[in-house]
């Protein structure tokens, strides 16, 4: 199996990574009517947003390998300043 298709077979699972990972965002934080206390409810909240920022980054290294195997340049995410002698030395 070559890197190409090795990478594509990574990116393949990521997508079903994510799935998982939106079902567990989804799912409700309480699921009874019962009174619970303020640490369940912190942690299952905390699970949520881990899952979800999870999500987030995974689609990203997603995007950004599939750039690079259908080799799209990198975009330029660095803002243009521009700056005069005295700005560029003082620090």
């Amino acid at each position: 199996m070559n890197i190409k298709e090795t990478k594509k077979s990574i990116i393949q699972a990521g997508h079903k990574a994510v799935e998982e990972l939106i079902k567990v965002a989804k799912e409700a934080i309480v699921d009874s009517d019962d009174d619970i206390s303020a640490d369940r409810l912190k942690n299952a909240a905390a699970t949520k947003k881990l899952a979800i920022f999870d999500a987030f980054e995974i689609l990203n290294r997603i995007q950004a390998e599939e750039d690079i195997l259908n080799e799209k340049p990198k975009e330029d995410t660095k803002e243009k300043t521009y700056k005069g002698f005295a700005e560029r030395r003082a620090k």
